[in-house]
């Protein structure tokens, strides 16, 4: 089967890529460097003829607001109307756990304009909302950082690790479309501001993190329970110390 995986050479796409590769698929890695981009819509025709799926983890190389929209709006509109006249069967999308009830957020709103695409789109779909990566805990840390302490919400969080992810993906990509969002997280819930603060002791980190209910992430204000999946998610095998010891043994 002949899937085409957007973004395949970033995080997820790059383990999911080589899943789906050792399963015997025609794979192909949809990236601007490997002259396949959704935004001008260089080689999109001819990377998906004959196509079956197409898996969309692409993501904004901006934050800024406006950037992010155009991004998701843009290459989402190039995306699908490529995808309709290639004859795709099924289009999987990774977004992210919380995503309507962050609008507060650029970031967020542009993943909104992403899905609301995906639905109105003819192509049955699959979205799949993941919790927050561990690989992006540095990041996280550095978005509340004033240059003295990290101020970060104390809302709950069920961070997964990226390797969860790609199995995750690669099962969506592989199932019957669902034509609606499935959720995906890690095994363990903690709060956001205790999950900073532990990545940062273990990597020897002195910056120190204060719970703040009024910090915001991304831009949104968080109550508990905003990043955090309903009952019957998905969830990952990964916890925080596995992953944190399979990162300091590379």
């Amino acid at each position: 089967m002949k899937i085409v995986v957007i973004g395949g050479s970033g995080l997820i796409g790059s383990k999911l890529v080589a899943i789906l590769n050792s399963l015997g698929h025609e794979v192909i890695a949809a990236s601007p460097a490997s002259g396949i981009n959704t935004i001008t819509g260089e080689g999109l025709a001819e990377a998906l003829a004959g196509a079956q799926i197409v898996v969309d983890v692409a993501n904004s190389p901006s934050f800024e607001d406006k950037a992010v929209l155009e991004f998701f709006e843009t290459s989402g509109r190039n995306l699908l109307a490529a995808e309709a006249a290639a004859g795709v069967s099924h289009h999987i999308a990774l977004s992210v756990v919380g995503t309507d009830r962050l609008a507060e957020s650029g970031y967020f709103r542009g993943k909104i304009a992403q899905e609301k695409l995906i639905r109105e789109s003819p192509i049955p779909y699959t979205i799949v909302h993941s919790t927050q990566f561990f690989e992006f805990l540095g990041g996280i840390a550095n978005s509340g950082f004033d240059g003295e302490t990290v101020h970060l919400s104390p809302a709950f969080v069920q961070p997964i690790a990226s390797g969860d992810v790609a199995e995750a993906m690669a099962k969506a990509t592989l199932g019957t479309p669902q034509n609606d969002i499935v959720e995906i997280a890690g095994p363990e819930r903690i709060r956001l501001s205790e999950l900073v603060e532990r990545y940062l002791a273990a990597s020897n980190d002195p910056r120190k993190v204060t719970a703040d209910v009024n910090a915001r992430y991304f831009g949104a204000l968080l109550s508990d329970l905003t990043l955090v999946p309903a009952d019957g998610a998905e969830l990952g095998s990964i916890d925080f110390q596995t992953w944190f010891d399979g990162q300091v043994k590379k």
